[in-house]
Order: structure tokens, then C-alpha cells, then sequence
């Protein structure tokens, strides 16, 4: 590995570190607008995201990259794709944790390093050394104790796990910065962000503008969602992607903590088990990674 490559591997850890922390306290924002309905709250993050970045754009970065991404349709497609995933994601769990279901959503981002740890085996060709395969079963069956203490099919789990996966995946292979990529995202969304918003409005059942507070934080879920977004994206693109599930539990782990001690959701030694395993994946899998820091090189054979 050259000090470049080491250099651009300390900036990815350090951007999905902030990105993760960001996300595992983002349900106390959402409780503090918590009397406004899911659906409204993502058309605001999304409407809200496009103010943020295009301000960002026009005082930092300017609009270069927007022209030639409009030359791309493939590649814009493709941000499309990775859009509904996100807004998707962002929906169902705004919901669970309105619902008090955060416990249940917190179990699908503990599952979801495992569905990026498989997309890289099978689409990007990584492989994990001894000592992280080993931290890979300790999650797995922590994961797995997890769903049976559940005891029905963790549908919202599954679902958030899948939809983030896949979207880590589509953010790692489009050739596209993470400000601009953002900003086509949340772009193509927005039209339907508008319209939903329209709605609400016709029905008179639009909170905005019903209550100082709350039209004070709304705009806050620009700010919220489009930096981790972003420096997920610079992680994804700089981290292999077995690396960035890993470093993922830290939002699991976070929304758990808020979730116990915070929000005072049933926790039992049933459920602690199965996180107790978590954390002991994370320890082995941090002495793997601060062994192989200290190599001079990384072997072909063990990742490429």
C-alpha cells in the first residue's frame, strides 16, 4: 500500500466514523419532530437536501460536475436507483422509530455489514482474513439470536438492511464525488417530495407552518441528511466494503443505547446475549485490522 493509498484509507475511516456517528443519534432528532407524520418528515429531508447541497455547490465546489454528469444518463440512473433505496430506507425506519419499534430497527443495521460483506464477496471479489472471517460468524450469530428473540420474521430489519446494503453497493461503483452524486439523488426525488407535500396541504393536514418549533428543526433534516450521506459516500468509495460494514455498527449500536436507556424500550438478557456477540465480532475484527495496519503491504491474496 503506498502513503496514498493509506492516506485516502484514513480519510475513508474517518468520513464513515462521523457518517455512522451522525446516523446512530439521528433518532433523537426524529423524536423531537416526532409529531410529524413519517412521510412528511422524509419529503422534508429531501426538499431540504437539495437547498443544503445546491448552496454548498454554488459557494464551494461551483457546477462543473452537474454539466457532466447531464451528459451521463446511465450514470444518473443508476443515482436514481441509489435514490429510491435511500428514500425508501430513510421512510420505514422514520416510521419504526415513531412507532417505537427503534429496538427492531436498530437489529437491521446490525444485520446489514453482513449483506455489505456479502455483496462484496460476490460482486466486488473481497476477501476477509482468518481473524475477520472468525469476526464475521461471532456476528452472525449474534444476528441470528437476535431474529430468534424477536420471534417473528423482522420484516422492518430485513428491509433496512437491504435497502442500505444495496445502496453502499450502487454509491461504491458509480465514478461520481459525493456532493454532486448527493445532489442528483435528491433531485430526482424531489418532484415527489413536492407533490406529497402538496398533498398534505390539500388535505390540511400539513404540520409546517402549524408550529414555531417544529418549522424551526424541519429544515435542520437537510443539514442531517445530507453530510452523513456524504461522507458515507467518501467512505464507500475509499474503504473496501467488508471495511465499511464493520465500521457500520457503530449506528446499530448507538440507536440501541438510545433506544434502552433513552427511549426506554423492553430490553432483556435475551437481547443483550445476542449484542454482547456484536461486540465481541467488532473487538476481533479491530485487532485484525490494527495487525494488518501495521504490515507494510497487503497481499493480493488476501484482498484485492
Amino acid at each position: 500500500m503506498t502513503a496514498s493509498d493509506a492516506q485516502r484509507r484514513r480519510q475513508g475511516v474517518i468520513a464513515t466514523l462521523i457518517a455512522f456517528t451522525m446516523w446512530g443519534l439521528m433518532p433523537l432528532y426524529f423524536k423531537a419532530v416526532g409529531s410529524v407524520s413519517p412521510g412528511e418528515i422524509v419529503a422534508h429531508r429531501v426538499l431540504w437536501s437539495v437547498v443544503f447541497l445546491f448552496a454548498l455547490l454554488a459557494l464551494w465546489r461551483g457546477f462543473d460536475g452537474l454539466r457532466r454528469l447531464a451528459a451521463q444518463p446511465r450514470l444518473i440512473g443508476l443515482l436514481a436507483l441509489s435514490a429510491s433505496l435511500t428514500g425508501s430506507n430513510w421512510l420505514v425506519f422514520v416510521w419504526a422509530i415513531s412507532a417505537d419499534k427503534l429496538l427492531e430497527a436498530s437489529l437491521g443495521y446490525f444485520i446489514n455489514p453482513l449483506v455489505s460483506i456479502l455483496l462484496g464477496r460476490l460482486v466486488l471479489g473481497e476477501r476477509l482474513r482468518p481473524l475477520q472471517q472468525a469476526a464475521v460468524a461471532l456476528a452472525c450469530a449474534g444476528v441470528a439470536w437476535r431474529v430468534w428473540q424477536v420471534g417473528t420474521l423482522p420484516w422492518i430489519a430485513l428491509f433496512l438492511a437491504g435497502t442500505f446494503g444495496l445502496y453502499g453497493l450502487l454509491r461504491k461503483r458509480a465514478p461520481v464525488d459525493a456532493i454532486n452524486g448527493l445532489f442528483v439523488e435528491t433531485l430526482v426525488t424531489a418532484p415527489l417530495a413536492i407533490g406529497w407535500l402538496a398533498w398534505l396541504a390539500s388535505r390540511g393536514t400539513l404540520h409546517f407552518g402549524t408550529d414555531l418549533l417544529t418549522d424551526a428543526l424541519l429544515p435542520l433534516a437537510g443539514v442531517f441528511t445530507a453530510v452523513p450521506l456524504m461522507l458515507f459516500a467518501i467512505g464507500a468509495q475509499r474503504l473496501p466494503l467488508s471495511m465499511v460494514g464493520f465500521l457500520q455498527y457503530l449506528a446499530p449500536s448507538l440507536n440501541f443505547l438510545l433506544a434502552v436507556f433513552v427511549f426506554h424500550e423492553p430490553f432483556d438478557a435475551g437481547q443483550f446475549a445476542g449484542f454482547a456477540l456484536i461486540w465481541a465480532a467488532l473487538a476481533v475484527y479491530s485487532v485484525d485490522m490494527l495487525r494488518a495496519s501495521r504490515l507494510p503491504a497487503i497481499s493480493p491474496a488476501v484482498e484485492r
